[in-house]
């Protein structure tokens, strides 16, 4: 048999909590010049509590060849990497309304 999920009290085979939190969380993609105009793009909004933000930050950084880090639920790439990024959180499952590129 298998488990109830703690949240929604469904079936883990159909549990809809992670689905509901992706549709809550606004996420917004930015880019910002840092010492000596470097670009770095920000992506702000998620939240740590249900996602991987370690296991997504590297999944980015691997499909843009560029390096970064996650600080304070934040991750954080080098270079302009905006759209790809975008194009990347849909593939995962993320809805376009719910994404901001600045």
């Amino acid at each position: 048999m298998e488990g109830i999920c703690p949240v929604c009290g469904l079936p883990k085979s159909i549990c809809v909590c992670q689905t509901i939190s992706r549709e809550q969380q606004k996420i917004k993609i930015k880019l910002e010049t840092r010492k000596w105009g470097r670009p770095v793009t920000i992506i702000e909004g998620l939240d740590n509590g249900t996602e991987d933000l370690h296991k997504l930050a590297k999944m980015l950084k691997a499909a843009c060849a560029s390096g970064g880090t996650v600080k304070n639920n934040t991750i954080i790439l080098q270079g302009d990497h905006r759209q790809k990024v975008k194009e990347i959180l849909l593939s995962v499952g993320w809805l376009d309304e719910n994404i901001e590129v600045i």
